[in-house]
């Protein structure tokens, strides 16, 4: 299946994304937004980071951006620390207004061996940011995904996912992971992630929803 052809290479991609360091300098009184997300929200395969759905709705919305999004991350897949060092923890370290949370599309490439650990992981990870960042705004995003091709992972994660915000009392915008299906001139010469084209429209989905909850 093309799917399970591509999933090393979509693990492992560093492909046409210039990403620059995570650390965004904030203002007085300004919202300090996080980012814990993969390649869709590091922005791979955009022509500039500016143009990455994530610093858009930055910019639209005068919040200071802390990004530190990795290629290939999932709550489980590719993941080399749990605690200090990893992802969480730099986006505690920065101390958000904001965070966005925008896991889980790379976890379809460990689900055959490490469901129940997908499964645990994703409470551990949201418990842990909720109890760091109380004051924080926690967003939690339907997991993205890159083809109309959706094996049976793909909703058994996004529930996991759906579950583990209520629990938090995080907010969730459903519907993410259809945001880009059926368009591939979004899609970047790699096949596998957004061109800026692509990110433009996630931009256009994540205000719309952004709208909704009165951000």
């Amino acid at each position: 299946m093309r799917f399970f052809a591509l999933a090393a290479v979509l693990v492992l991609a560093g492909c046409a994304a210039p990403a620059p360091g995570p650390t965004a300098t904030s203002s007085p009184g300004q919202t300090r937004a996080a980012f814990y997300g993969d390649s869709y929200t590091l922005g791979t395969g955009a022509s500039d980071p500016s143009l990455r759905w994530s610093s858009i709705i930055c910019a639209e919305r005068g919040w200071a951006e802390f990004n530190p999004s990795v290629n290939g991350l999932g709550f489980v897949n590719n993941r080399g620390a749990y605690g200090d060092g990893d992802e969480p923890s730099q986006v505690i370290a920065a101390d958000p207004d904001i965070l966005f949370i925008t896991m889980g599309l790379n976890d379809n490439f460990s689900y055959a061996r490490a469901a129940e650990k997908i499964k645990a992981q994703i409470t551990d990870d949201f418990t842990r940011l909720k109890a760091a960042l109380p004051d924080a705004r926690i967003i939690v995003v339907e997991p993205f995904w890159y083809t109309d091709e959706r094996p049976a992972s793909v909703e058994v994660i996004i529930g996991w996912v759906e579950d583990a915000a209520a629990a938090i009392g995080a907010d969730y915008i459903p519907g993410a992971s259809h945001w880009i299906e059926g368009h591939p001139e979004w899609m970047a010469s790699d096949g596998l992630h957004p061109n800026d084209e692509g990110y433009a429209h996630m931009a256009v989905e994540m205000d719309s929803a952004l709208e909704k909850l009165g951000l």
